[in-house]
This record gives structure tokens, C-alpha cells and sequence, in this order.
């Protein structure tokens, strides 16, 4: 594949997803026989395990164990590829819970508000960080593994500098938010 049809590829996942995702919240709940309540906390693990993929993959490079960040690498991108996946199944078959709804009618009284108080506008503030360059990151963490995958290392390092930090706190975030939010699951 030449790097013209890689970046293609690339746009159009990068386009595609989002729109996805987006389009999800957007639509009633499918309803299936399936039991899709541990996923938030399955979600929060995968990060999890994404950020301690991620700081193994600097650490290893660093030291010069080029196998080993290689592993460690794909490794990040198997387990953000499955997030994104269980995700959406999850949204596809849940409706959306939201920070400070404690009767979990999906509608957030000023009562509710003001018992969640100023934690409310701190969960909202590293939601929506965490959303957007959730999305931002994806073309980048695309470019970042094509340019490794084809041997182009120094346009893979000058990428990897960007994309390092913004994949490690979407993946720090995505815990966090699991944490704030859980409370208000059903």
C-alpha cells in the first residue's frame, strides 16, 4: 500500500468514527438481551491499560529497546482499537448517563445541579478535553503507527511528540471521567 492510499484510509476513519460516535448519541438505545453494565468499568481498565502501554513505549525507547517499544506500542493501539469497539456497542445499547442525575431519570434537575455542585463543572471540563482530543488523536495515533509500520523513523519521531502526550491523557482522562461518572450509573 503506498503512502497516498494509507493516508486515505487514514482520513476517512478519522472522519468516520467521530461522525459514528457522534450520531450514537444522537439515537434511542438498541435494546438487546445482553447485559452491557460492566463495560464503563471494562472502558476505564483498557485506558488504563493504554496509558501504562504508552509510558512503557517512552521508557523502552528511551533505552534504546526498540522490540520492546514496538510491543508496548501495538499493544496501546490493540486496546484503544478495543475500547473504541466495546464503546460503541456500549452506546449503541445504553442510553447516556449523566454527571449529577441520582434518580437516573437522564435529565439533570437544578436540585440534582446543586447537590452535584462544583464537581459538576470540573467532570463537564475534562469530559469535553477528553472527548475532543479524543477525536483530534485518532488521525494522529493513525499517522504516528503508519509511519513506524513503514520504516519511516524520522518522520515517525517528529509525529510521536505530538501524539505521545495527547494519547496518554485521553487515556488518563477516560479513567477519570469513569471515576466521576460512576456514581450515576444506573
Amino acid at each position: 500500500m503506498n503512502e497516498r492510499t494509507i493516508n486515505r484510509w487514514i482520513v476517512a476513519i478519522s472522519i468516520l468514527i467521530p461522525v459514528a460516535v457522534t450520531i450514537l448519541f444522537y439515537m434511542p438505545a438498541v435494546k438487546l438481551n445482553i447485559d452491557t453494565s460492566i463495560l464503563p468499568a471494562f472502558h476505564a481498565m483498557l485506558n488504563s491499560g493504554v496509558a501504562i502501554l504508552l509510558l512503557l513505549g517512552l521508557y523502552f525507547i528511551r533505552t534504546g529497546k526498540r522490540g520492546a517499544h514496538r510491543t508496548s506500542m501495538l499493544g496501546a493501539f490493540s486496546l484503544s482499537a478495543l475500547f473504541l469497539i466495546s464503546y460503541v456497542l456500549y452506546h449503541l445499547t445504553s442510553d447516556s448517563t449523566l454527571f449529577g442525575d441520582l434518580d437516573h431519570n437522564g435529565i439533570v434537575s437544578d436540585a440534582e445541579k446543586a447537590e452535584a455542585g462544583p464537581m459538576r463543572g470540573v467532570y463537564l471540563v475534562i469530559l469535553l478535553s477528553h472527548i475532543f482530543l479524543a477525536a483530534l488523536i485518532m488521525p494522529f495515533i493513525l499517522v504516528t503507527l503508519s509511519r513506524a509500520l513503514t520504516a519511516r523513523f524520522d518522520k515517525h519521531r517528529k509525529i510521536a511528540r505530538i501524539t505521545w502526550p495527547l494519547w496518554l491523557y485521553v487515556a488518563i482522562t477516560g479513567v477519570v471521567v469513569y471515576f466521576m461518572i460512576a456514581p450515576y450509573y444506573p
